[in-house]
C-alpha cells in the first residue's frame, strides 16, 4: 500500500520533492501559460514512404513546463507545429498531439540544445548483412488492425523519426525532456532517480493540456511514443493517467493544474516490469550463451525461471486470439503461434523467391509451406544466437547495471530491487523499504485496470524477435492485460530485427490519425 507520507519521506533528500532547484537553490517559479509568439520559423524535407515531403513548421524551444523546476535543462520541451507541406497551407489544430519522448536507459534526456523537429529520432535498422523487407506491404501481427500501407523503415538502413513522419502529416509534435538516473547535484544526491523520469513526462502532458486552445492541436488526442526505456516511459504514461500516487511529486515541481492522461501509447522494445524483469529474462533467454560464448549459471538461471512461473501464473493472463491462459509451460507456443510465426512469415513473403530460397538455405530450421513460416521453439532460440545480458539482466549483482542506478537514493548511486539478488549478495532478502512503492510507480502493469487510473485507449506495441535487451513475454504481457481491460492493442514483431527497431513508422503515423478519428 503506498500512502502519500511514504512517498514523501522516501524523497524528500533527493531533490524530487524537496522544491530546490540543482545546486541547493530554490527553484524560480514560472509561468505555464505558452507564449504563442515565441518561435522559430524553420522548413525540413522529410523521407515518407510515399515520398519527401518539404515541411515549413514553427519551432518552438526549451519551454519550461513546471513552474518550480529541479533542473529546467531537462524539465523542458519543445513543439514544432506545421505551417505547410509542399507550400500547402495545413491547420493542425484539430489533429492529434504526437508527445514524442527521446529517453534511453533511464538516462537523462534535455531538448536544450535541439535545432529543429526529431532531434532524437528512433533507429530503424535491419542486423547485419540482411535487407529490410520491401516497401508498401501490410504488417500482420497478433492484435494488429487494418494498415493502409507497409513496411516504414526508410531503405538503405537510414534513421526512422516518428516525429518527422508526424509533423510530414500535419501534426504537431511535443518533445519533452525528462530528468534521468545519472543526474546528481553538487552534494552529490541523485536527483533524476525513480519516479523522476515519469514525474517530468506527466508534467509535460499536464502543461500541454493546460494549455489547450493556445498550443494547436487536440489536447484530448495525445499519443505518447517512446523506445527502449522511452518505451517503457511512454507505456507507464498510458496506464497510469491521473493516478493520485503521483499527486505529491507532480505538485512539488509546480506541475500544471490539469490532466496527464493521454489517449494512446506508441511503445517499442519497452524495458519494464522490472521487479520480474530478471525471471522473465532467464524465461526466455536463460539457455543462450552470452556473446563471448559462455553460459550463464544455469542453477541460478533455473530458479529465476521458478520464479517466472509463479509470477507469471499469478497474472491469471488469457491470450490474444482465444489462446487461453498463459502458462510458463504453454508461454512459449504462444510466441511462436501469435507473433513469431507471423513475423517470419510476413517477413519472407516480401523477399523475391530467389532471396526467400537463399534464406532458407542458410535458416534450415524454418520451413516454408503454402506461403507460411515454422519453426520450433528450440529452433528460434537457436536462431537468436547469444543473449545481451548477464545473470541477473536487470538487478546486478554487482550493482553495474542501469536499473540499479535507477533505484539510488540520496548519495548512494544504485541498490538492489529485487530479493533474489539482495540475498545472493547479502544472505537476507530483505530490500530497502521504500523500494516497493517505487516499484509500482514504474511499473505500467500494476496501473491497468486500477479504479484509480485512466488507461488509455489505443495501444501500438513493437519489439524485434533478435532484442534479446528483455524477455519477449514483457511485450506479450503488456499486451494481454491491456486488451483483458477493454483496450484496443495492436501488437507486432519485427522478425530478425533487433533492439529499437522501428520498421513500421509510417504505419503508426497512419494509425494514430485513423485511431483518432472520432
Amino acid at each position: 500500500m503506498i500512502n502519500r507520507r511514504q512517498i514523501m519521506q522516501a524523497t524528500l533528500a533527493t531533490g524530487i520533492l524537496s522544491g530546490m532547484g540543482v545546486g541547493g537553490a530554490r527553484a524560480q517559479t514560472r509561468s505555464l501559460v505558452f507564449d504563442t509568439k515565441n518561435y522559430t520559423e524553420l522548413t525540413k524535407t522529410i523521407q515518407t514512404a510515399r515520398g519527401d515531403r518539404v515541411v515549413a513548421y514553427r519551432f518552438y524551444k526549451a519551454i519550461p513546463y513546471v513552474s518550480a523546476p529541479v533542473d529546467i535543462a531537462y524539465q523542458s520541451l519543445n513543439i514544432s507545429v506545421p505551417v505547410s507541406i509542399d507550400g500547402k497551407p495545413v491547420d493542425s489544430s484539430a489533429s492529434p498531439i504526437l508527445f514524442s519522448n527521446s529517453v534511453g536507459g533511464y538516462m537523462p534526456s534535455s531538448v536544450a540544445e535541439a535545432t529543429g523537429v526529431g532531434g532524437a529520432p528512433m533507429r530503424g535498422l535491419p542486423p547485419m548483412g540482411m535487407q529490410p523487407p520491401p516497401q508498401a506491404a501490410p504488417l500482420t501481427g497478433i492484435g494488429a488492425e487494418v494498415q493502409s500501407g507497409g513496411n516504414a523503415m526508410i531503405a538503405g538502413g537510414k534513421r526512422v523519426s516518428n516525429a518527422d513522419l508526424a509533423l510530414a502529416a500535419g501534426m504537431t509534435v511535443v518533445e519533452p525532456g525528462a530528468r534521468g538516473r545519472t543526474l546528481t547535484d553538487a552534494a552529490g544526491i541523485y536527483y533524476g532517480v525513480a519516479p523522476a523520469a515519469i514525474v517530468d513526462l506527466k508534467a509535460a502532458v499536464k502543461y500541454v493540456r493546460f494549455n489547450k486552445g493556445r498550443i494547436p492541436g487536440d489536447t484530448d488526442r495525445i499519443v505518447s511514443s517512446g523506445t527502449s526505456a522511452g518505451g517503457a516511459l511512454s507505456a507507464l504514461l498510458g496506464a497510469s493517467g491521473d493516478s493520485p500516487l503521483f499527486a505529491p511529486y507532480l505538485e512539488a515541481i509546480g506541475a500544471a493544474d490539469a490532466s496527464d492522461a493521454i489517449f494512446a501509447v506508441g511503445s517499442w522494445c519497452p524495458i519494464t516490469d522490472l521487479e520480474h524483469a530478471d525471471m522473465a529474462y532467464e524465461w526466455n533467454w536463460g539457455t543462450n550463451p552470452l556473446s563471448r560464448g559462455s553460459a550463464v549459471d544455469q542453477n541460478l538461471s533455473a530458479q529465476l525461471k521458478s520464479g517466472f512461473a509463479a509470477y507469471q501464473s499469478s497474472l491469471k493472463l488469457k491470450g490474444l486470439g482465444g489462446f487461453g491462459p498463459l502458462t510458463s509451460a504453454n508461454y512459449a507456443d504462444y510466441l511462436l503461434k501469435m507473433y513469431l510465426q507471423p513475423a517470419a512469415t510476413y517477413y519472407m513473403s516480401k523477399l523475391s523467391s530467389e532471396d526467400r530460397a537463399a534464406y532458407l538455405a542458410k535458416n534450415p530450421h524454418i520451413r516454408w509451406k503454402s506461403g507460411k513460416a515454422s519453426f520450433g521453439w528450440s529452433d528460434y532460440i537457436s536462431h537468436v544466437g547469444a543473449r545481451k545480458k548477464g545473470l541477473p539482466a536487470f538487478d546486478a549483482f554487482d550493482l553495474s547495471a542501469g536499473e540499479n542506478n535507477l533505484f539510488g537514493r540520496d548519495k548512494t548511486k544504485a541498490r538492489h530491487f529485487t530479493a533474489f539478488s539482495q540475498k545472493h549478495v547479502t544472505g537476507a532478502p530483505e530490500i530497502d523499504a521504500d523500494i516497493p512503492a517505487l516499484l509500482n510507480l514504474m511499473n505500467p502493469m500494476f496501473f491497468i485496470g486500477r479504479p484509480d487510473a485512466s488507461t488509455a485507449e489505443r495501444w501500438w506495441i513493437r519489439v524485434g524477435t533478435k532484442d534479446t535487451d528483455t524477455s519477449l513475454s514483457v511485450v506479450a504481457n503488456l499486451a494481454a492485460a491491456l486488451e483483458a481491460n477493454k483496450r484496443k492493442v495492436n501488437s507486432a514483431m519485427y522478425w530478425d530485427a533487433g533492439h529499437g527497431a522501428n520498421e513500421d513508422a509510417d504505419s503508426f503515423v497512419r494509425w494514430m490519425s485513423m485511431a483518432s478519428t472520432r
